[in-house]
């Protein structure tokens, strides 16, 4: 097994990465060897220089990759490299003087509570299992705050329809409990007695796609946009604009914001801390149009 491959088994059994960020991983370390090996003529990860990072870096502003592209393929080749220290592989860590690109703090969009309302209460969904399926989908995105990744991947026996709960399946396989609302309870019964009749198993998932089949991300994706963008103008509408939307709704009206990061499943507050600036630049925008002396 090479280094890589060691790696990735670290990630996945030590540090419990989904699949999604290991495949992440993998390809971003490869790709920084390959370039490596390109302009260095460099394969061994003991060879490497500090000048050298400098200079994969510097290639990727100049192919205008996005800042925080370079900064997560960062975090991910440090991520190696503190694997191979931790290891005894190497004595030194060529990224420990490296620091990521500066970046803007970035403000998520998210749909106004008018326009969910619209979506969920008053659009037409096309009668029988799929529309229902088409509507709990975004219920579920926009209640509870779920990723797309933890939404495909839920399960009927994951679903407590009488504590009134979810329990997903996170990032690094942490599990967390997550409360529902009563709507959302009657539109799942709903759509499970819509999906018995059309006697679909699909190996334990809640969810299904017309075929009976576990969802896939692009279909979740292709759904999202079209239900989302048929009443609402922001330029974004993927899935995780609604996990964006559930949080700033949640703050909007008091919520504590340790209680939304348990609910959001971040490992940090920081990361839960960027809907304060969405929250701020909202108030901002407020008083500049209602205050005479704005």
């Amino acid at each position: 097994m090479n280094h890589i491959d060691a790696f990735a088994a670290y990630l996945k059994n030590e540090r419990r990465y989904s699949p999604n960020t290991l495949a992440a991983y993998q390809s971003d370390v490869s790709q920084f060897f390959g370039f490596l090996n390109d302009k260095y003529h460099v394969e061994s990860f003991d060879l490497v220089s500090p000048q050298m990072v400098k200079s994969w870096i510097y290639n990727g502003i100049e192919e205008k990759l996005n800042p925080r592209s370079i900064n997560r393929k960062l975090t991910a080749i440090n991520t190696y490299y503190k694997y191979l220290l931790r290891t005894g592989s190497i004595e030194k860590n060529p990224l420990s003087t490296i620091s990521g690109i500066k970046t803007s703090k970035r403000l998520y969009e998210w749909v106004e509570e008018k326009d969910m309302n619209t979506l969920l209460d008053f659009t037409a969904f096309e009668p029988g299992f799929s529309g229902q399926r088409d509507k709990l989908m975004v219920e579920l995105l926009y209640d509870t705050g779920i990723r797309r990744a933890e939404l495909i991947g839920l399960k009927r026996q994951d679903v407590d329809l009488k504590a009134k709960t979810i329990k997903v399946l996170g990032k690094r396989n942490k599990e967390r409990i997550i409360p529902i609302p009563t709507t959302l309870v009657h539109a799942i019964e709903a759509y499970l007695a819509l999906r018995a009749a059309e006697g679909f198993d699909g190996q334990g998932f809640l969810l299904l796609t017309d075929a009976g089949e576990q969802l896939y991300p692009m279909f979740v994706q292709r759904c999202v946009k079209s239900l989302v963008g048929a009443v609402s103008n922001i330029s974004k509408t993927s899935p995780h604009v609604l996990r964006h939307s559930y949080a700033t709704h949640l703050l909007n009206k008091g919520a504590d914001i340790n209680a939304i990061k348990e609910l959001l499943g971040h490992a940090s507050l920081a990361a839960t801390q960027v809907y304060t600036h969405n929250s701020i630049e909202r108030l901002k925008t407020i008083y500049k149009q209602a205050h005479p002396k704005s």
